[in-house]
């Protein structure tokens, strides 16, 4: 199997985990909003378990949503361009892409390992404590998948743009 096609299963396992995830999470928030109105009685963390989830969401859809051409782009010019130029553009902004994924990987590499190291959390003494250390991994690997999937791109696009059709 090509890495290509690796990284497309991958991405796709990656959303549906998403997609469980945020219906757990609705049951959470539903369990809670219940608990609150019918016995005056919350979900310890939900507020923690609801913000760091939420990052986490967004994250593991981020591949997903780059390959299906989710991600925002501006088309204003393209259709004024000659196709070549407009192709080699947007293998440009893959590539931008992949630069601006990994320096985000890069950048939160250090505060992930800082979080495993002290066991970061979130949340207070007495209450549900979430730990962080997850997310910022989620966030890390989510991040170099992401540059991947953008050199994938812009790899397939300069390809083709060589070929003779």
């Amino acid at each position: 199997m090509r890495i290509d096609g690796l990284v497309t299963r991958i991405n796709s396992l990656l959303h549906i985990s998403a997609s469980i995830w945020l219906f757990m999470l609705a049951l959470v928030i539903l369990v809670d909003v219940l608990g609150r109105t019918l016995f005056n009685f919350p979900l310890a963390g939900t507020a923690e378990i609801v913000a760091n989830s939420t990052v986490a969401i967004a994250f593991l859809q981020l591949s997903h949503s780059i390959r299906m051409g989710g991600m925002l782009r501006a088309e204003i010019l393209e259709p004024f361009l000659p196709e070549a130029i407009a192709r080699w553009l947007l293998a440009i902004g893959f590539i931008l892409g992949a630069i601006l994924f990994s320096a985000i990987a890069w950048g939160a590499w250090d505060p992930m390992l800082e979080a495993w190291r002290i066991g970061e959390y979130a949340g207070y003494e007495g209450s549900l404590k979430v730990p962080t250390y997850p997310i910022r991994t989620v966030l890390v690997c989510m991040c170099c998948l992401a540059a991947l999937n953008y050199m994938i791109m812009a790899w397939r696009l300069i390809k083709s743009a060589g070929r003779r059709d």
